[in-house]
């Protein structure tokens, strides 16, 4: 995942800034204080007691992701501040500082917070942006799975339907135009995994990882839920809890009543293809066959196809 140096560096690195942070750091020099949260291609994400580090993709743009870093450091209370306004590049990576926050626990779905999750994202959809930012990449990164799925499954049967359910979305949700809404900040990659509690462990909710960050369609944030609840794997009352506590919180993405299916549909359609072309490329790679929840996408997407959105 990572280079032989890339994550000993990084450990050192979050270690430096917890310390300096501190004038004693609650690690006590143990060694558990350290932590890998993440090692992926396109991220690396360590932690040492109350202090997170992020590698970010290879790839990333400095410039554009300075942008993005700014903003979260401009709405707390929304997005979780930088510890440092600046990245800083390390082995080749660009790297931001975070505090810790106690994350959605994956193992209880019955405790996910869907109405503050709903709440502080509509918040941030009414909220202007308070500099320039790029572009939501939402589309942009939906588009790299659907091409990876052409690379590394030409072949497989269910490479069929997720490419005509794509192929059938206009272009701007394909990331081949502008996306018809330039002013609202999205946050762009919306899923439960991207809210922590700050101050942890029992702070406020707060939104977290910036990459995808910027301005565009807000129903982009509301579309993994949305596409999940329609291919039957998020269960109708939770879609209802996050889908009303967003309209009371004054979210632009959708109506306030009546049907929100018009305003959702292309979003929700799109998440549909790119996570299942993602599912497909690793059911691929691992040599495996599709279990049910992917092929419940693709089955999805088998449906999307013949009725235009």
């Amino acid at each position: 995942m990572t280079t032989d140096h890339l994550l000993p560096a990084l450990t050192a690195r979050v270690r430096e800034t917890a310390h300096a942070a501190a004038s004693a750091c609650p690690c006590g020099g143990a060694p558990l204080a350290d932590a890998t949260l993440a090692d992926r291609p396109d991220a690396t994400v360590v932690r040492h007691a109350g202090t997170v580090a992020k590698a970010h993709a290879a790839d990333a743009d400095p410039a554009e992701l300075a942008l993005r870093v700014t903003v979260a450091a401009r709405l707390p209370g929304i997005l979780l501040p930088p510890l440092a306004p600046t990245p800083v590049a390390l082995h080749g990576r660009l790297v931001t500082s975070w505090p810790y926050g106690t994350p959605v626990d994956p193992k209880d779905p019955d405790a996910a917070p869907w109405e503050d999750a709903a709440t502080l994202l509509a918040r941030l959809h009414r909220t202007p942006a308070p500099t320039a930012v790029p572009a939501m990449r939402g589309p942009v990164k939906a588009a790299r799975a659907v091409a990876r799925l052409r690379t590394a499954a030409p072949h497989h049967p269910a490479t069929a339907a997720v490419l005509h359910a794509w192929a059938a979305l206009p272009a701007w949700a394909r990331g081949e135009a502008a996306m018809p809404d330039t002013t609202t900040l999205c946050h762009g990659d919306l899923h439960l995994g991207q809210f922590i509690r700050h101050p942890a462990p029992e702070g406020p909710w707060l939104l977290i990882d910036v990459d995808d960050l910027g301005t565009g369609v807000p129903a982009w944030d509301l579309a993994r839920p949305a596409a999940w609840y329609a291919c039957g794997l998020l269960p109708p009352d939770d879609w209802n809890r996050f889908l009303t506590a967003y309209r009371a919180a004054g979210g632009p993405a959708v109506p306030p009543h009546g049907d929100p299916w018009p305003a959702l549909d292309v979003p929700a359609r799109a998440l549909t293809a790119q996570t299942a072309a993602r599912a497909v490329a690793k059911a691929v790679a691992a040599d495996r066959p599709l279990d049910e929840a992917e092929r419940s996408l693709v089955d999805a997407c088998a449906r999307m196809a013949p009725v235009g959105p």
